[in-house]
């Protein structure tokens, strides 16, 4: 599939074909998979890829552990690369432009949701995500994510990347950025706030350095105490592994766990007043319960979820990291090593965000 190959197709109208790697069924490792997109619309860009970062949420899509996978799937909704062609009707990007994509490529763009740029709740129920997914707009075709060479997105559906940036650091923003900085500024984090991260992975970093940047103190609660001297070092007032262990109350807490947890031990941290934003989504068969009578006795306390975020904030968002130089802790690796990436985060022994380095497609 090479680029020339691409863009004669673009010439052409034709559907676009596409190298990436894929699961069959939720209990494979990944194996190359060549398929095709959506032929280039007069609103849509073709992107290199050129780095791809690994979410804990395509672990989750990939083995069916939320509802059932659309198989063959190509995870990846956290993907940064170069517009190689543009539509007819493209006015925000040019050819040679560093673009990003996060978990969205579509949605109605009519409904009260889309219009304040809320697009991952479309009330019309057209949010197209960009892997595991449906295409209502192109004949329920399903969507193939960002562990592959190139992408077909509406520019709607797409960040402005300086040419300065470093696109390896800027991929996990896509979703590991926004999905922590939304409810951030939702809860309004400020100045003086004490913070608490549940879940010291790629989102847990993420949330902790926002935090830090907006002037909050920040603690952490870890599975184990692996990681304290890292979050120390990034930060952190303190590094928790179980909640009967902290005295602390908190302004704000953010749980990106995304295994099973007792959630209403975290929500007793909260002083009176304090929220809890929950963003990570433990199995369908861990799922956890918040119990209503303690919630009700906990007397002031506020819990809501947050799902990433819209494309309005998301580019506010890179542009936010950017400025304050603020990026995830990323590992560089080959789509051969993808299989071991999963083990390792499933495990608990990855560090921190792997991220695909997608020219190791040509090898």
């Amino acid at each position: 599939m090479l680029l020339q190959d691409n863009l004669q197709e673009v010439k052409e109208g034709r559907r676009i074909t596409a190298k990436g790697y894929a699961v069959n069924h939720k209990n494979d490792t990944f194996k190359p998979f060549l398929f095709s997109r959506h032929a280039l619309g007069e609103n849509d860009i073709l992107i290199e890829i050129l780095f791809a970062g690994i979410c804990h949420s395509d672990i989750h899509s990939a083995r069916s552990e939320w509802r059932q996978g659309i198989y063959p799937m190509v995870p990846g909704h956290e993907i940064a690369g170069k517009v190689v062609a543009v539509g007819s009707q493209v006015s925000k990007f040019k050819v040679g432009d560093y673009a990003g994509v996060g978990c969205m490529v579509n949605s109605c763009g009519e409904c009260e949701a889309c219009k304040r740029s809320q697009e991952q709740f479309c009330q019309n129920a057209k949010t197209i995500f960009t892997y595991d997914c449906k295409d209502c707009f192109h004949d329920n075709e399903p969507t193939y994510g960002g562990y592959s060479n190139n992408i077909v997105v509406h520019e709607k559906f797409a960040v402005n990347v300086p040419q300065n940036a470093p696109l390896e650091k800027v991929a996990p923003l896509l979703c590991a950025g926004i999905t922590t900085y939304s409810p951030l500024k939702f809860s309004g984090v400020k100045k003086g706030d004490k913070v608490a991260v549940a879940g010291f992975g790629g989102l847990g970093v993420m949330a902790m350095k926002y935090a830090l940047q907006m002037g909050a103190e920040v603690s952490v609660f870890a599975r184990n105490d692996k990681k304290r001297d890292e979050a120390i070092q990034l930060g952190a007032k303190a590094l928790y592994v179980s909640t009967q262990e902290c005295k602390e109350r908190f302004n704000f807490l953010i749980s990106t766990i995304p295994t099973g947890y007792d959630v209403n031990s975290y929500i007793d941290l909260l002083e009176f007043g304090g929220e809890m934003a929950i963003v990570g989504l433990p199995p369908v068969e861990l799922k956890t319960h918040i119990d209503l009578t303690r919630l009700v006795f906990a007397a002031g306390k506020k819990v809501y979820g947050s799902l990433i975020g819209g494309m309005k904030e998301t580019q506010e968002m890179l542009d936010f990291s950017l400025k304050h130089r603020i990026y995830p802790e990323t590992e560089i690796i080959g789509v051969n090593d993808i299989n071991q990436a999963y083990e390792n985060l499933t495990n608990g022994k990855a560090k921190f965000r792997y991220v695909i380095d997608m020219a190791s497609l040509q090898n």
